[in-house]
């Protein structure tokens, strides 16, 4: 938290140090939107340099992190606006383990099942440890409605892949 209110007074170390510490968690959100690896740096860079330019207008540095996963969803919509994109969900490039590894691939696997406005929340909630309170705040949605929209997706996915194991899925067989 320190870092943040450092960057708003101008210090450009600070600024730099935030950005690391923020890096994988911009890419599971932009990657959450994004169909390509050259797009997720198109974002990210794009939000970096918007954060920058914008770091005096954070009001609380303590939700420096919540600013910034912000402006890197709206950076993304505005790339998807431009090149008319669908977005799907591929793999993610977090390489610190083999089964880390398939353990994020099966996930983002799994989520490709999810329309992409059910997505984006199981990124920032299971992937990213975010609240539905935090969630509502970054997104501009009820806190109800992203309580909901995780239960159904879960649900969604339960029986999804619970066909694999059973007939059933509560009378239906898969989504």
């Amino acid at each position: 938290m320190w870092l943040a209110y450092r960057a708003k007074k101008g210090d450009a170390d600070a600024f730099v140090k935030l950005m690391e510490e923020n890096k994988m968690a911009m890419y599971k959100v932009a990657k959450s939107y994004l169909r390509n690896e050259e797009d997720v740096a198109d974002a990210m860079s794009e939000t970096v340099l918007a954060a920058f330019e914008h770091i005096k207008e954070l009001r609380r540095p303590e939700y420096f992190k919540t600013w910034l996963i912000r402006i890197l969803i709206n950076q993304c919509k505005l790339l998807i606006k431009k090149r008319n994109m669908y977005c799907l969900t591929e793999e993610m490039a977090e390489e610190s383990s083999e089964d880390e590894s398939f353990a994020n691939l099966e996930f983002m696997d799994m989520l490709s099942e999810l329309p992409e406005k059910d997505r984006i929340l199981f990124v920032l909630h299971y992937g990213e440890g975010y609240t539905a309170k935090e969630i509502a705040g970054i997104l501009d949605m009820n806190e109800n409605t992203v309580a909901s929209r995780l239960s159904r997706g879960r649900k969604k996915l339960s029986c999804s892949f619970s066909w694999l194991h059973s007939s059933t899925c509560n009378g239906q067989n898969g989504i």
